[in-house]
């Protein structure tokens, strides 16, 4: 969960902006394996040839891909409460995928903490506004605000 902060410093968190993450490489190779994982082999995605003939030019990332590089973008950026046990992500309350990811494309996650209560005795919820970023590009990729739960 990244470095740990006192609870009362985490919870002050609200509203504040936490950063942007390293950039991350989303070239064929991590499209082909995702594909593999989830079974999803649509053309855009897997077949270059095909996906030249598309108003992408290219073959694009899954936007579960997209969303699914948040955990790793997040251990770098948020941080963690200081003598939390685990922390488990509980939902997203929205996202929307608003700009195609292309092969050999580089992106970043940007996060705010939205909101941080304690919903009981050791269980801490965080709210985070996400926004994915393409190198190069005005639009994000995605923007979700994303929940999750730190046992303390």
């Amino acid at each position: 969960m990244g470095r740990g902060l006192p609870l009362a410093e985490y919870l002050a968190l609200t509203g504040k902006e936490l950063g942007a993450s390293e950039w991350m490489l989303v070239d064929q190779a991590r499209i082909d394996r995702f594909a593999e994982t989830t079974e999803d082999h649509q053309f855009i995605h897997v077949d270059p040839e095909r996906a030249k003939a598309t108003p992408f030019g290219t073959t694009i990332a899954h936007g579960y891909l997209t969303l699914s590089l948040l955990s790793k973008m997040a251990y770098g950026v948020m941080p963690g409460i200081a003598g939390a046990k685990m922390g488990v992500n509980y939902g997203l309350n929205s996202v929307r995928f608003l700009a195609p990811v292309k092969s050999g494309s580089r992106v970043r996650g940007h996060f705010t903490m939205k909101d941080v209560t304690e919903r009981s005795a050791g269980v801490v919820q965080s709210t985070v506004e996400v926004s994915v970023e393409i190198e190069g590009e005005a639009k994000p990729a995605l923007a979700a605000e994303w929940v999750t739960l730190a046992y303390v």
